[in-house]
């Protein structure tokens, strides 16, 4: 990516375990995939799973797939 093209949030099709999510928000902040799915699943277990689970579907309606 060059400095002109601004980054986007997407879902990664080359990095996915469900939805492509975890693997699209670790491009985007340029970290391992691997700690945005621990960090979701610290989250999930801390706020109870139903509100991550909610969100996480939300998610995937809203966040483009990678093109």
């Amino acid at each position: 990516m060059n400095e002109t093209t601004p980054r986007r949030l997407h879902r990664s099709e080359k990095d996915r375990k469900i939805a492509g999510l975890c693997g699209g928000v670790a491009e985007y902040l340029n970290v391992d995939p691997t700690m945005v799915r621990l960090a979701a699943v610290i989250l999930a277990a801390i706020s109870g799973l139903a509100p991550m689970v909610i969100g996480y579907l939300v998610a995937i309606l809203i966040v483009p797939l990678e093109r």
